[in-house]
């Protein structure tokens, strides 16, 4: 297997994988688009690129960014609450226009479950994705489109709730009132057993198929956040019972059973 790969977009999960891979031995070739992070790529390991995606064209050199790679990473999420905000599907297609001229044979997309939308059931890798916000449409036009190129195998891993040691949304939540589905699952995961799963699909060869990844632990949202904001000595949330909670459980079994996954740190 070429020991080169690229990660587009080397953000709170994309610069730890990538730092994960240099240890491992393989040469990255690391994206970011901010130019006070290259230094800190290029002192971690990675072979440094300015890139930015837009809907019409790419700023940086993709050539060099994708030369001699045969896997890259799109750790690009979209972002689309902002004013500014761009057509995240435009900028995919535009970037697969650039890879489908070098010798790319196989694309692991980083996704959202919020691809799902609300619901109550149990979801798996076959559920039916009803997406109910404008980034989770954005995603599965996305998926669909990587999933019709036949110039390269495309895997799809939709992440939960991203937490990691300085993120958590207890932080975020603490204090607030009223909040909605008290008895609603929580689906979450932790960022060292999102660095775990990727490279687990890399390293297996697991390509053309899809992945959904949550910590298989699923307390109510109102016992979680309690007991997260008593454990950080915060205030802790309130929330309102006076409707019907309402939410989807994320199963990870095809993880555990394909990828013989172990999770390693719990929410």
């Amino acid at each position: 297997m070429n020991n080169k790969i690229a990660i587009l977009g080397c953000g709170w999960l994309g610069l730890p994988l990538a730092k994960q891979f240099v240890k491992s031995g393989y040469l990255v070739h690391g994206s970011t688009t901010s130019e006070d992070k290259i230094n800190l790529l290029k002192d971690s390991g990675i072979t440094p690129f300015k890139i930015a995606l837009h809907e019409d064209h790419i700023e940086g050199d993709m050539d060099a960014f994708l030369e001699g790679v045969e896997t890259i990473i799109i750790n690009v999420p979209p972002k689309l609450r902002r004013a500014s905000a761009e057509n995240y599907v435009l900028k995919i297609e535009t970037l697969i226009k650039a890879i489908e001229k070098t010798a790319v044979k196989k694309v692991l997309f980083v996704s959202s479950t919020s691809v799902y939308g609300n619901s109550k059931e149990v979801i798996t890798e076959e559920s039916r994705r009803e997406p109910t916000t404008e980034s989770g449409r954005q995603l599965v036009e996305v998926e669909d489109f990587l999933n019709e190129q036949s110039n390269f195998k495309t895997t799809i891993v939709r992440f939960s709730g991203l937490i990691g040691d300085e993120r958590n949304p207890a932080n975020f939540l603490s204090g607030k009132e009223n909040l909605p589905n008290p008895e609603a699952p929580v689906n979450l995961v932790h960022q060292n057993d999102c660095i775990g799963i990727l490279i687990k699909i890399l390293e297996g060869e697991h390509w053309n198929t899809s992945f959904n990844v949550a910590y298989p632990r699923h307390p109510s949202k109102e016992t979680y956040y309690h007991q997260k904001a008593v454990e950080k000595n915060l205030e802790p949330p309130q929330f309102n019972h006076s409707g019907e909670s309402s939410g989807k459980t994320i199963a990870s079994d095809r993880v555990i059973e394909v990828l013989n996954y172990q999770f390693t740190t719990d929410i």
